[in-house]
């Protein structure tokens, strides 16, 4: 495989991490969001894109040749935000740690340095990714050189960049001579765009050529604005030009990738407060005081036989503590059932009950093995753990098994100590906590059009797979309670989440049910008030067309009705809800086409979608209640998401109607913190206006909308108290 470097401009990625993540700060207070952003990127580069070599380029903050060409140069730029100030240092600290070297040069900025790095780069056939977003790196594009998109996970190389400008790479600079470069507040040509820039570099290869043959540029204006301003266009491209021979000596060996100080790292992290990633290095260093790796040699036992049961159900029953891992034969909790069971209660043996499985292979009776298991599952003495516990419970439920005493939920536990991490499934932690890579399920089961039940796959292949889950959970159990007890987070996990895991067990397999007849006779009204209003559309734009097709729209609406083009799309004008908004105040069409919109998303995710998801067996629907999606720390609903059912509109209203009690003679009760956010803030800051309103019974969100909107509260729409909500929750 090709050796292959990754290069970084540090300010530019910082940047741009600093204003996409929001403010964090250190157990010390010091800003930290920048830093963690560049961790986070780093380590997705060397796990994901495995480069040979790995180099950070910074700005020099002299000034040097473009400020002596140009003295505007960069002079528009606002000062560096105080916050991010004192987070330069620490993130190069952390580069250091991982070995990265960051290379500067007294009055040159990084695209210079990357520029020269690029240059080595090529002598040695390297395949060269430069992460950058400044544009004035594409000249370095090659065949061998791209620049690659964190945020897109995008590479763009000369190809790319002929598709989007038009042009080739050493033109690069031509076109920018043209353009001009507002971040960098190089002048350009002024009324020259990169469309019309693009024109004349593919009749012209460079502005050379270009004055020379003066002449056949076609307009008077065009031509007259190009002579005016040659000596303009020619030092903006000198600013753009990016020098490839700085003085700088590369040790290839120490730009290697995978250099890193775990020791150190850790040391950094815990300092910062990045639980996550402190925990990635801590498996990495052998003097951490919570020395644990993962046993990739592990074995099991497969319990096939009466006999072999009753010598399990035996030791079984002699265990304080074990891990429960169900294999079903689907992902429906409420309607599955099981395929095998999963045991264990040390590090590296587990054993696997099959229920199910190919005809002539050995497995037991469903109903033997509950009626075994069941007296010991039950227990008030045997507590159970898991990775995602809840869906076991709802299978055991179903199977007529109800455990009395959960533990600990690994994934539930993760959440706690770091709400925001990307996931908290399985596959991630065992990487994360253990450096274990996990049986992918598509090696069983295959995906598509192949894909293959559970209950269809050799027992020993299942046993493998699904014992490897319950041993790695039982592992992280050790790890992670461990590490909420060190962050003072084991009781809030305790006394709070995990009774928590119970209850929304119970809340999903109860359900909700549905109207389904009512649902039903919506969806019909409401689709022949669509037929109506499609015939109202095809009248007010003139013809008929496909109102779901932005190509067709943009058409109507901006070459046939010859409307404003408020904004633009890499594609195209916008059709997006806010431009029609703004559309809608000139014309009758707009207004009918967010009418539709709004309408065909309510019939084809509620009315029509909610029927299918009814249970047949129970007449209801079993939401999912999650408790690890949310970073703020509250539930979430999928499957549908029942706290997403409109509410503000008639139609919308006319959905909720169609949940019903679960009898005649019941009504649903519907209840709620009232305003549990601002009473604590009322609580901590002690501001007298909200302490007072609160004790007074005064309803804080219809207090604020009568003062915005100059209204008694007793005249308060509910319109104007949901925009008030909004504001008093930022």
């Amino acid at each position: 495989m090709d050796e292959s470097l990754i290069v970084i401009d540090l300010f530019s990625l910082i940047f741009q991490v600093f204003h996409a993540i929001p403010e964090m700060t250190s157990p010390s207070g010091v800003p930290t969001n920048a830093v963690f952003g560049i961790t986070r990127d780093i380590l997705m580069l060397l796990k994901e894109k495995r480069p040979t070599y790995l180099i950070v380029a910074a700005d020099s903050p002299e000034k040097g040749r473009r400020e002596e060409m140009y003295p505007a140069y960069k002079e528009h730029r606002s000062p560096m935000p105080e916050d991010l100030k004192p987070q330069i240092p620490l993130a190069i600290e952390v580069l250091k740690g991982f070995g990265i070297p960051v290379l500067s040069l007294e009055g040159w900025e990084a695209d210079d340095v990357i520029a020269t790095v690029v240059t080595q780069a090529s002598q040695k056939a390297l395949q060269v990714s430069i992460v950058t977003s400044d544009k004035d790196c594409r000249q370095l594009l090659s065949p061998t050189v791209r620049m690659y998109n964190l945020r897109k996970n995008s590479f763009l190389g000369p190809q790319e960049l002929l598709d989007d400008w038009g042009i080739a790479p050493e033109q690069v600079t031509d076109f920018q001579g043209l353009v001009g470069d507002s971040v960098d507040n190089i002048p350009g040509v002024p009324q020259i765009g990169p469309k019309k820039a693009s024109a004349l570099l593919q009749q012209f290869p460079n502005l050379e050529s270009l004055y020379q043959h003066l002449d056949q540029v076609k307009g008077d204006k065009l031509r007259a604005n190009l002579e005016t301003h040659k000596d303009q266009a020619f030092l903006s491209r000198q600013l753009a030009h990016l020098v490839r021979d700085l003085p700088i000596e590369l040790e290839w060996e120490a730009c290697r990738a995978g250099q890193s100080d775990p020791a150190r790292l850790l040391e950094l992290f815990q300092e910062l407060g990045f639980r996550r990633f402190a925990d990635e290095m801590r498996v990495q260093v052998p003097e951490s005081n919570q020395p644990v790796e993962a046993v990739d040699e592990y074995t099991w036992t497969i319990i096939n036989t009466p006999e072999l049961l009753d010598d399990f159900v035996e030791k079984l029953s002699r265990q304080k503590k074990i891990c429960l891992d169900l294999e079903t034969t689907g992902l429906d909790a409420v309607r599955v059932d099981i395929v095998g069971w999963a045991i264990a209660w040390e590090r590296d043996q587990g054993y696997y009950i099959p229920v199910q499985g190919p005809p002539l292979e050995s497995k037991l009776s469903p109903s033997l093995v509950v009626e075994r298991l069941k007296p010991i599952l039950e227990r008030k003495n045997l507590e159970l753990i898991n990775q995602n516990i809840k869906y076991d419970l709802l299978v055991l439920k179903r199977a007529g098994v109800q455990p009395e005493n959960l533990g600990l939920d690994t994934m539930v536990g993760d959440y706690l100590l770091d709400a925001g991490a990307r996931s908290h499934g399985l596959d991630d932690l065992s990487k994360r906590y253990l450096n274990h890579e996990m049986i992918p399920i598509t090696d069983l089961i295959g995906k598509g059009k192949t894909q293959r039940g559970m209950a269809e796959i050799e027992i020993e292949r299942v046993a493998e797979y699904a014992v490897e889950d319950a041993v790695i959970a039982w592992q992280l159990s050790e790890r992670i309670e461990s590490n909420l007890k060190r962050e003072g987070l084991w009781e809030l996990y305790w006394d709070l989440e995990r009774p928590l895991i119970g209850i929304l067990a119970e809340m999903e397999w109860t359900g909700i049910k549905v109207d389904v007849p009512q649902l039903q006779d919506q969806s019909r009204r409401l689709g022949n008030r669509l037929d109506v209003l499609r015939g109202e559309i095809y009248e007010l734009a003139g013809r008929e067309f496909n109102i779901d097709s932005p190509i067709q729209l943009r058409e109507i609406l901006f070459t046939d009705l010859k409307l404003p083009v408020i904004k633009k799309t890499k594609t195209g004008a916008s059709t997006d809800q806010e431009v029609l908004e703004q559309l809608a105040i000139s014309h009758p069409l707009p207004a009918k086409l967010i009418e539709h919109r709004q309408l065909t998303k309510l019939k084809g995710t509620y009315l029509d979608a909610l029927p299918i998801m009814v249970n047949p067996e129970t007449g209801r629907i079993h939401a999912s209640f999650n408790q690890v999606v949310a970073a703020t720390g509250r539930l979430s609903s999928s499957d549908p998401n029942l706290q997403n059912i409109p509410i503000r509109t008639e139609e919308g209203k006319l959905v909720r109607r169609a949940f019903i009690p679960g009898q005649a003679d019941w009504k649903l009760v519907c209840a709620d913190y009232s305003q549990i956010e601002l009473r604590m803030l009322a609580h901590f800051c002690h501001d007298e206006a909200l302490m007072s309103a609160f004790a007074e019974g005064i309803d804080i969100h219809t207090a604020v909308a009568a003062q915005i909107n100059g209204v008694d509260p007793r005249d308060v729409t509910s319109e104007m108290r949901r925009i008030a909500k909004a504001v008093n929750f930022g």
